[in-house]
Order: structure tokens, then C-alpha cells, then sequence
């Protein structure tokens, strides 16, 4: 769940790269065919109005209330899940996600083929893609787009993990997009990269502050074009009526912002939105009783964890910000985990809505699920947590404070986001529990936990990302290649971590194609990173939202056993969505178009052979993608 160009943020404003592990796994087949090579084709409830919801003209919109602030309407910029949502509606990648397991699927390309080496790569562009504006979209689209983040650093600060390792991309016809790497590449079938029309963006200078932002209707290709942006209010979109996919079925598409979730709420209950997200328990509750509301209660991609400041420092050495020397010593950071009860957090605080936290990947997708060991894993013992720090020479004083080896008491202060009601109820936990063993903690709440972190001004904090059917993005933002070159330059990294080993597993796994190998090395990276002490994942929360069914007739969740509909992999969830007194109900999706909600059934996903993609975001709960 962080910088300048916009500013890269942990959790609230543009984000330093974080969130980001996408993960719904690839089926079998499609992990054979991609080994062998192969081809692979396509508060109290206010009544509920009596129907469905329909502008003054008579248009069916679809109204998605969001709680995130858009960091930037450039592809080339945007980090925020709100964002790269938005993007995955407007513009074609080279391929997408079944939405039943998240195998590749076409997309902007309809086949590829990597050599025998592995080494060259070659996309079949199809030919049935315009842009918005009536310009054919071809490979050329696709080559300036890889290029330009190839050879402009502030085009790659989104997404230049999947381009580092490019040697050369040409497009040498329409149809033909070629790949060439540098050292083999785990990823190529889940290059999550948004493909711009070149005869736009060719013009623009500086890819550091262009945000997209002035100019509508913004020219796409993909289910829906962006017709307005208002900052902080909303974004509205119209169905691509010449997408290749076929047209979205309702009228419109807003995405409305709310600071506040009972307000969301409230106007989920009025019929103001059709759609929310991010609903607390008391929420979902009082909404399963409601009238024309369906509650969408499944298995989450995300993880909710606490960040600990591992000492600030950019690629050149230099050191910065105001971490406490004291979290340096893994003793230190051990204890504290030692004094955090999972259990606790997952009963009374998301009350049954998530699952106790362990390694970095979240069970729904099981091939990289990792758990520690009974000898490995840092239990609740606060007891434990007491000896640890007294062995270490953290002793108490005469009234229970416990002081540093240089005689100051040891005060923490973490970083919380002012709109998450879970940071502030576990923090109010934590000072309990680490006051317990004499240890002073500052609970921060603020609006905007971005710039204290990104200047490496904070103690820990609170962490999350969504995790995607690739998990190289969200492993990238832990290596020391993610660090800022320069204090003053942004980085992709998520907490400031840098360390050896952790690297070394990373680069194994980057170039390995077998599927199985690569889960083994990623297991590894996990455990790596949990006896380091800087990540502590607490939970993994449920998606737990909510839609009205006298709005929606159907919609699809992704994985569609049960899955989440905001924030997919893909676009399924709003282009399939069918309004409410349509026809048949006909979604038009690929593979499936019936109203597929899954009500907390747990689904492991098969994992595949590059088809996972990365992590994002962090500015609220769901902040990063």
C-alpha cells in the first residue's frame, strides 16, 4: 500500500510506487502454452427509492462512489488504484485477464510468441482498434509507447519495471510488435502498461507534469472515454461505442468522490451512487438488510500491514529523514511484532472481515501464498516481546519506561491515514499493547501521509497494497533499485528497504519461466522479508462493498467465484454491468455475464507462469492498486 513528478505517495497523495501486486493467477493451460511458447488466443438506513436511477434526459448512469483522489489522468504518472482503474477502462494493454483465473487473455494484442530463447518477444496487434478520435491504432501505438518509457525517465516512473530490462522494441507493419530483451523475463505476458495513441502524445514535453487533465474528451481506446474531471468531485466517462469488445451497456459512467464513507453510504442508500467500496462492518451489516442492495463480502487482494522505517536513503548513499535509530535493531522491530496480536485486530476491528496476516502475498493466490514456519513465525507473546528487549539492553526504569541503549525513552510515532477508521483502531492497540512494555507511541492521523514519507519523517506506518496475478511489481519496490537516486529525486520504492539477499532472490525469479521455480524463489523473497522486520502484514481484508440491484441488473467479480468488482485486473466489472430493466441482461462479456457475488467463500486461484503483474498504491485503505 510513495515523490515529486507528482509527488509519489504512501497512502494519499501520488504515490512513491507501492501498491502494487496484482495477482489473480493464470490457468494451467495458459502457463503450459506460455512455457512451450505457443499461441495464446482469445448510519440508520434511509428508505431505498422504489428504481433504479436514471439522469433527466432519460440515460441509464452507472454512479461508482470512490474515497481516493486521483493522482494524475497520465499513464505515464499514475500510481493510485483510483487511477490505474481508470486507466484499465480507458485505454488497451497488450493483454488482459480472464475474469474467471486470470489467465492472459487478448487485449490490444491478439496473440504472442517468444523465440526460442525467450529473448524475443512478438505481438500480433489487432487490426479492429481505433482510437477514440477515428485514428486506427497499430503496433506503432505500442513501440512509441515502450520507447518513450525506454528513453524518458519521468515516462517510466509509473510503470519502468517492465521496460528495464527492454533492448529494443520495433514495430515493423501495423500488425507486428516486436520484444527484445536483454536476459529472459518472467512478465512479458503481463506487461501492465496502458498503450497511448503516439499521435497525441508525441507532443507533449515534459512527462514529469503533463497530468492529461485539460484537454476532453481524452483520446482512448479502450470500454470508456474520460469526458470530464473535476479534481476531488469526479470523472465522467461515456461508453467507447466502437470498442472491439463490443459497448459498454449503461449510458455513462461516474466516478464520484466521497472523503467520507458514511456519506458514501448514505448516498448508496438514497440512489445518489449505484455502487461503494470499502465498507466497514457496521456498514456491510446494516446494508444486508437494506432493500434493492446487494453486498459483495469475498476473499481481498490486499494486504494491511505496519511499515517500519528501515533508515531513509537514495541510490547514492546519502541518508535522510527522521527514523529512530532504535528500529535499526532487529531486536527492536522483532519485540514490537512480538507484541502485536493478529488475532485481535481481524475479531474486533475488521470483525471477521479479513484474514490473520502472515507473509507478503495474500492466500487468494495460492501458488505464491507464504507461510512461515512454527520456528520462524513471530507469534503474539508479549511476555516474549519483554525478554527480547531486555537481552537486548532496552531496559526499563523505576516507572516502567523503557529506555535506549543511549538512555532516551523509546517513542515511536506512526504514520496513520486520517480517513481509515482501521488506522486509527489498531493504533489506539498498539499504544496499548507496546505501552505495555514501556514503549511511548504517537499515533499520526493525517490527511496527507505522503510527504512525511516520502522525506522518510516517520517511525512506521501503516502499509497496504493490492496484489495482482503477477507479484514482480510489488516484490520490485523492496529492492535497492527502487531506491531515489538523489534525496531530492522519486523513487518506485515502497518503505526505503534495501538488502543484499532480498535482491539476489529478486533477480532469480525475474528471469525464471518455470512457473514452479519461480514460486519457490518468490516464497523465499517473502521469508526474507518477514525475518527482516520491516514489513509486519497484520491481515488481509476482505473486499467488502456494495451495489443496487434496482440499478444493476449484473455484474461480474473478478475471479468470478468470489472476487472483488472495484479495483480488478481489468475491466469487467463496469463494462459487463448491465442496468437494471435491460432486456435479457445480456453483459456481453467474454467469458461470463451473470451476477457472480461471492459471499466470503475462499477461492485459490492456479497459479501461472507470468501472468502476475504488480502491486500499487497507498493513500487511503485501498490507495494503492
Amino acid at each position: 500500500m510513495v515523490h515529486s513528478v507528482p509527488p509519489r505517495t504512501p497512502r494519499q497523495q501520488p504515490v512513491r510506487r507501492r501498491l502494487r501486486l496484482r495477482l489473480l493467477l493464470a490457468s494451467g493451460a495458459a502457463s503450459a502454452a506460455l512455457v512451450a511458447g505457443t499461441v495464446v488466443p482469445v448510519q440508520p438506513l434511509l428508505p431505498a427509492p422504489p428504481q433504479a436511477r436514471a439522469a433527466d434526459d432519460g440515460k441509464q448512469v452507472l454512479t461508482v462512489a470512490v474515497s481516493q483522489s486521483i493522482d494524475s489522468l497520465s499513464p505515464f504518472l499514475a500510481q493510485r488504484l483510483v487511477s490505474t482503474s481508470l486507466h484499465r477502462l480507458t485505454y488497451e494493454y497488450l493483454t488482459n485477464y480472464d475474469p474467471k483465473d486470470a489467465h492472459a487473455v487478448p487485449g490490444f494484442a491478439t496473440a504472442w510468441k517468444p523465440s526460442a530463447d525467450k529473448l524475443t518477444w512478438t505481438f500480433t496487434i489487432r487490426d479492429n482498434s481505433k482510437w477514440s478520435d477515428g485514428v486506427q491504432a497499430t503496433a506503432e501505438d505500442a513501440a512509441w509507447t515502450f520507447n518513450k518509457m525506454m528513453t524518458d525517465e519521468n515516462a517510466a516512473t509509473a510503470n519502468g519495471s517492465f521496460t528495464a530490462n527492454f533492448k529494443k522494441v520495433t514495430a515493423p507493419d501495423p500488425e507486428t510488435l516486436v520484444i527484445e530483451l536483454k536476459k529472459p523475463q518472467a512478465t512479458m505476458a503481463a506487461l501492465d502498461v496502458p498503450i497511448v495513441p503516439k499521435h497525441i502524445w508525441e507532443k507533449v514535453g515534459d512527462f514529469s507534469s503533463f497530468n492529461n487533465d485539460k484537454q476532453f474528451p481524452i483520446v482512448g481506446n479502450g470500454p470508456f472515454i474520460v469526458t470530464d474531471y473535476k479534481v476531488d468531485q469526479y470523472v465522467r466517462l461515456k461508453p467507447n461505442k466502437d470498442f472491439w469488445r463490443g459497448a459498454p451497456k449503461f449510458d455513462e459512467l461516474v466516478l464520484k468522490y466521497y472523503k467520507d464513507g458514511d456519506a458514501a453510504v448514505a448516498a448508496l442508500q438514497k440512489g445518489e451512487v449505484s455502487f461503494t467500496s470499502g465498507l466497514t462492518p457496521a456498514q456491510a451489516a446494516a446494508l444486508k438488510s437494506a432493500d434493492n442492495i446487494k453486498v459483495n463480502d469475498a476473499p481481498g487482494r490486499r494486504f494491511y500491514a505496519l511499515a517500519t522505517n528501515p533508515g531513509a536513503r537514495s541510490k547514492d548513499g546519502t541518508k535522510f529523514g527522521n527514523g529512530h535509530p532504535a528500529l535499526l535493531d532487529p531486536a527492536v522491530r522483532k519485540a514490537l511484532f512480538q507484541a502485536v496480536d493478529r488475532k485481535t485486530i481481524v475479531d474486533r476491528v475488521f470483525q471477521g472481515h479479513a484474514v490473520e496476516g502472515q507473509g507478503y502475498i495474500p492466500p487468494r493466490f495460492g501458488s505464491y501464498f507464504w507461510q512461515p514456519s512454527e520456528s520462524q513465525r513471530i507469534a503474539y507473546d508479549p511476555a516474549a516481546a519483554a525478554r527480547t528487549l531486555d537481552a537486548a539492553g532496552y531496559k526499563k526504569t523505576g516507572g516502567g519506561k523503557r529506555v535506549g541503549k543511549d538512555g532516551k525513552p523509546l517513542d515511536f510515532r506512526i504514520l496513520c491515514h486520517a480517513t481509515d477508521p482501521n488506522d486509527k483502531a489498531i493504533g489506539k492497540y498498539l499504544q496499548e499493547w507496546w505501552g505495555r512494555l514501556g514503549i511511548g507511541l504517537k499515533v499520526e492521523c493525517l490527511d496527507n501521509v505522503s510527504d512525511p514519507w516520502l522525506a522518510g519523517d516517520y517511525d512506521l506506518a501503516f502499509d497496504g497494497w493490492s496484489v495482482n496475478p503477477d507479484p514482480d511489481y510489488v516484490l520490485s519496490i523492496h529492492t535497492c533499485d527502487a531506491l531515489p537516486a538523489t534525496p531530492k529525486d522519486s523513487g518506485a520504492t515502497d518503505n526505503f528497504i534495501c538488502d543484499k539477499e532480498y535482491d539476489g532472490l529478486y533477480a532469480q525469479q525475474a528471469v525464471e519461466y518455470d512457473a514452479a521455480k519461480r514460486a519457490e524463489l518468490v516464497k523465499q523473497m517473502e521469508s526474507r522479508l518477514y525475518d527482516t522486520g520491516y514489513m509486519n502484514v497484520m491481515a488481509y481484508p476482505n473486499a467488502v462493498e456494495a451495489y443496487r440491484t434496482d440499478q444493476i441488473k449484473s455484474i461480474t467479480t473478478m475471479p468470478e467465484a468470489a472476487g472483488n468488482l472495484w479495483g480488478q485486473d481489468g475491466y469487467w466489472s463496469w463494462w459487463s454491468a448491465v442496468p437494471a430493466g435491460d432486456g435479457d441482461g445480456s453483459g456481453g462479456s467474454s467469458s461470463s455475464t451473470g451476477v457472480v457475488i461471492g459471499i466470503g467463500a475462499a477461492v485459490v486461484v492456479a497459479a501461472a507462469l507470468g501472468l502476475f503483474v504488480a502491486m500499487r498504491r497507498r493513500s487511503t485503505a485501498e490507495d494503492r492498486e
